[in-house]
């Protein structure tokens, strides 16, 4: 960590490395102008109240306004949220966003007519609108999704009621987003010279994989400092989250958080609990490789902020973007040459906003508009922020795919299978760079990446849906999440995640207070579901070739046509056991055997 950089304001980033926002509206005052068409929107909507009943022609109608509408509306948010995150410090569309979402409860409890209704038409009366007027075919999928969910649908007012109530609900996810990417601040973090770097949720990870420990010990004691100077007001936020959802699951009669979360996307809660129950009877090979790593580092003592530091760091280096960009290429070629155009296109038309400014959103996502998707990194040259672009242009690209195959109104796929593009992505482009290196040392670097991707994805983010599914208990019990309980149950998962071989101290346990992913409702499992079916998927498309890509790209192309666990199905995975969990963590311990041998004399 020899060079200092500084953080540029959004004004000094040059525009190619800027996302091309314009591609949606021009200017602000486009979209302002755009917005303002959807009360007229929202009137015709509201004229459908009462008829949808009537005829196969009339709910055709409401369907088609409804599916039109909404790609404007898409068009509308995309703008102002991608906006909003460039710099969230920004009050212009901070308050633009807001007007937003005031605009979108309006407009949802305008349309809360629409599920009582659908639901109100008899099995027998919907299919004798199929056959009176065969247009309405184009949304039978949806239809029948709606309708399966009758036994969680309340009357017209008060479906009117929880869509008003949408606003409040969004309260705890927007009040910590604020807290977390605008107002908290931290110390500067200090390397074993005395020289001083800027702290942020951004650079972060950059401090703490380095091979400086004085760095990441200060990077990771300023950063929970923090964050645990502020843990009551983190508690009572993610308090308030689990309180509303469940408000909203008890409303809708389901016997948990859990299950009304897991419902919107037709996929079982067994699949949750397979998840935890595969990953807790192989976590032996988590303490294993833990043990590995206090070994490697020659350390008495292993502490959290030396489990991301790579384990071979002479072989560490800077990615200059150009070379991630060439490289990411490069390792999708077993996808073809389809996938490869719609990749180089993302490159070439500034699908991406590359890298940190000031005020600006940490992490990484893919926005998947109907125009183009648009992905936001905080690239920071790492073998990490690698992978991170080829993780977020796997899910682009599954956006792009289905938008183009599918009408919008099935466009839009399910977030279980959403992690599933971007982690083969990963995969293959692990697979890629250790085809290509026979040198021991380089690939010993490479298996721990690919270890600790295992760690990050399969163990850590089941780590995080079991602690959101003991969360949700409490709730569930009528219990409130004071910061003192959270960083109990928090400390109790990381000794059993982690192992003996680690020192779990109590700034770890105020983790939690940092994650985003609790505020997005059981929504981390995932993470590792899908990481498992990548690589399920990954080695199919390697040894299978053509058959298997042709699969996997129809798949991508799915959108929501079908639930989840059918695309999966599709493209040769079945989640419905715990077999590919089994299998992910089975390469992860051979993975692991072949680490132990090639750091024998290292």
């Amino acid at each position: 960590m020899s060079e200092v950089k500084k953080i540029p304001s959004r004004a000094e980033v040059k525009v190619e490395d800027t996302w091309a926002i314009e591609d949606l509206y021009a200017t602000d005052e486009a979209w302002s102008l755009e917005l303002k068409t959807l009360e007229a929107d929202k009137e015709l909507l509201s004229s459908y109240a009462g008829r949808l009943g009537k005829s196969g022609q009339t709910l055709y109608e409401y369907l088609h306004h409804s599916e039109e509408i909404e790609v404007k509306f898409s068009n509308l948010g995309n703008y102002c949220m991608r906006k909003a995150d460039e710099d969230t410090r920004n009050a212009t569309y901070q308050a633009m966003a807001g007007q937003f979402m005031n605009v979108a409860v309006a407009m949802s409890a305008a349309q809360s007519f629409d599920t009582p209704e659908i639901m109100a038409i008899s099995d027998e009366k919907l299919e004798q609108f199929y056959r009176d007027y065969p247009a309405l075919e184009r949304y039978r999928r949806l239809l029948t999704d709606v309708r399966r969910m009758k036994a969680h649908t309340l009357s017209e007012a008060e479906e009117k009621l929880l869509a008003a109530a949408g606003e409040m609900a969004n309260a705890p996810d927007n009040i910590y987003g604020a807290f977390a990417d605008a107002d908290i601040t931290f110390a500067d973090a200090v390397d074993a010279e005395g020289k001083t770097y800027p702290l942020t949720q951004g650079t972060y990870i950059s401090y703490v994989e380095s091979p400086d420990r004085t760095l990441r010990k200060s990077a990771y004691e300023n950063l929970y400092h923090s964050f645990n100077q502020f843990k009551n007001t983190a508690a009572a936020t993610l308090n308030a989250q689990g309180k509303q959802l469940k408000f909203f699951a008890d409303a809708r009669k389901y016997p948990s958080t859990l299950d009304a979360a897991l419902d919107r996307t037709n996929v079982p809660t067994s699949v949750y609990m397979n998840l935890i129950e595969a990953v807790h009877k192989n976590v032996d090979k988590m303490h294993r490789y833990i043990r590995l790593r206090k070994k490697l580092l020659g350390l008495e003592e292993l502490h959290f902020y030396d489990v991301y530091t790579p384990l071979i760091p002479d072989v560490d280096k800077k990615i200059p973007f150009a070379e991630a960009k060439q490289t990411v290429y490069a390792g999708c070629a077993p996808l073809g040459e389809e996938y490869q155009k719609i990749l180089q296109e993302g490159f070439d038309n500034r699908w991406i906003d590359v890298y940190e400014n000031q005020g600006k959103r940490g992490g990484a996502y893919s926005a998947g508009a109907r125009v183009h998707p648009y992905v936001l990194l905080n690239y920071s040259g790492t073998l990490d922020s690698q992978f991170t672009l080829a993780h977020e242009m796997g899910h682009a690209i599954h956006s792009y795919l289905s938008n183009k195959h599918q009408n919008p109104v099935d466009a839009d796929y399910k977030i279980f299978v959403a992690e599933v593009a971007s982690t083969c992505n990963e995969a293959l482009l692990m697979e890629h760079l250790l085809a290509n290196t026979t040198e021991k040392k380089e690939r010993a670097y490479l298996i721990n990446h690919f270890l600790d991707q295992f760690k990050g994805t399969l163990y850590r983010q089941t780590m995080f849906a079991e602690f959101e599914l003991i969360i949700g208990k409490y709730i569930g019990e009528g219990k409130t999440l004071t910061a003192d309980l959270l960083c109990q149950e928090y400390k109790k998962l990381n000794e059993l995640y982690y192992g003996p071989d680690i020192l779990v101290d109590e700034q770890i346990a105020v983790e939690w207070a940092r994650i985003p992913h609790f505020y997005y409702n059981y929504y981390v499992f995932q993470y590792a579901t899908g990481y498992s079916a990548a690589i399920a998927l990954s080695r199919k498309i390697l040894k299978e070739g053509k058959p298997a890509v042709e699969k996997y790209l129809n798949f991508l192309s799915g959108g929501c046509s079908k639930s989840p666990i059918e695309l999966l199905k599709g493209a040769g995975v079945d989640m419905t056991g715990p077999e590919p969990v089994e299998q992910a963590l089975q390469l992860f311990g051979e993975l692991l055997d072949e680490m132990e041998e090639l750091t024998k004399d290292i």
